[in-house]
């Protein structure tokens, strides 16, 4: 696990990895910075819901997976998710990777934090006074284990907290000291804490967002109910997020979301604790595709819903029957910087 964090450490944000070549693509925004532009996503268009574009990235000898998912912004399920038939370990020199990095937008107004724990993402909508533009900036999180669940509902940040002090709950003393592991009743700031460098205060009792000094396991079940992220995302946002920020948290396994006159459809793997079986999660997709073509008919593959439904990748996929392809094509990248003309 040491060697795998180290890795981690040291790989994220090699130069080399950051180049991009545009394959018969012109003009997108992924021209911008190294990194934000895995982030930060303009505003679609009204009656669009789908934001971002697929990405194929060549895995270079010494990646995992998990050093291309914190590289580019993604947690570990959901490019493990997108990539079923690629060593999770060892991908292999060349091996393209699919960057997850479309999104269909969460349910709910657009406003503030939305967090979907299915997805195991966070989305914030910043307000016109923080002068960032029409944009949604989206971050992997990790989520509480099926037996420290995180809660879902309407909340807000009470409270923000640089270099947090830690004080371990007394069920969280109780089951690390059964494994051996006596905690202390306070644990200070700095590079042992586990809330990282920044936490914010919920109104559940008890729940954070914060950051983590064991990054690897971001976009993952687990946490004891809290929301972690990556210390450089946790950092970004800390510095956006004013206290009285609107959090909502959504239990929503399907997403179902327009671009132009085509309907998308991306399924999660449901939480473990809900039981949803394949045949209520089609019947959940199914609902979502005639709530969402009762105001705009479309023409719907419903064999294609089934397929997406038992693949669970989290990857946007056009249902309609008269465009199945991605919007914007496909971006390749390569490991070196190329101009972008």
């Amino acid at each position: 696990m040491n060697r795998l964090y180290t890795t981690l450490s040291r790989t994220w944000l090699r130069p080399r990895h950051l180049g991009l070549r545009l394959v018969g693509v012109a003009g997108l925004f992924l021209a911008l910075p190294a990194l934000a532009q895995y982030r930060s996503y303009p505003l679609p268009a009204p009656n669009n819901d789908v934001i971002g574009q697929l990405l194929q990235y060549p895995a270079q000898q010494e990646d995992t997976l998990l050093d291309i998912a914190r590289r580019f912004s993604l947690g570990q399920d959901e490019i493990v998710q997108a990539n079923p038939q690629v060593d999770k370990w060892l991908p292999g020199k060349g091996t393209p990777v699919l960057l997850p990095t479309q999104f269909i937008l969460p349910r709910g107004n657009r406003q503030g934090i939305i967090i979907n724990v299915p997805e195991m993402r966070l989305y914030y909508f910043p307000p016109a006074s923080k002068g960032l533009g029409q944009q949604v900036i989206t971050y992997p999180v990790s989520i509480g284990r099926m037996d420290w669940d995180t809660p879902v509902g309407m909340t807000r940040v009470l409270r923000k907290d640089k270099d947090p002090v830690w004080y371990p709950p007394a069920s969280i003393k109780k089951e690390h000291a059964e494994k051996g592991d006596i905690l202390p009743d306070v644990v200070p700031a700095g590079p042992d804490n586990p809330l990282g460098q920044h936490a914010m205060r919920l109104g559940f009792n008890g729940y954070l967002i914060h950051g983590t000094n064991n990054p690897w396991g971001i976009g993952m079940r687990v946490t004891h109910g809290c929301v972690r992220m990556y210390p450089e995302d946790v950092a970004q946002l800390f510095d956006w997020v004013d206290v009285g920020t609107p959090v909502e948290i959504l239990n929503d396994p399907v997403k179902v979301g327009w671009l132009g006159d085509t309907l998308y459809l991306e399924v999660h793997e449901p939480l473990e604790e809900s039981n949803a079986s394949p045949e209520r999660l089609y019947e959940m997709a199914m609902q979502a595709v005639l709530g969402a073509v009762a105001q705009r008919p479309a023409r719907i593959s419903w064999a294609r819903v089934r397929e997406i439904v038992t693949q669970q990748n989290g990857v946007p996929t056009a249902i309609s029957l008269d465009n199945r392809q991605t919007p914007s094509g496909t971006v390749q990248m390569t490991p070196g910087p190329t101009r972008l003309d």
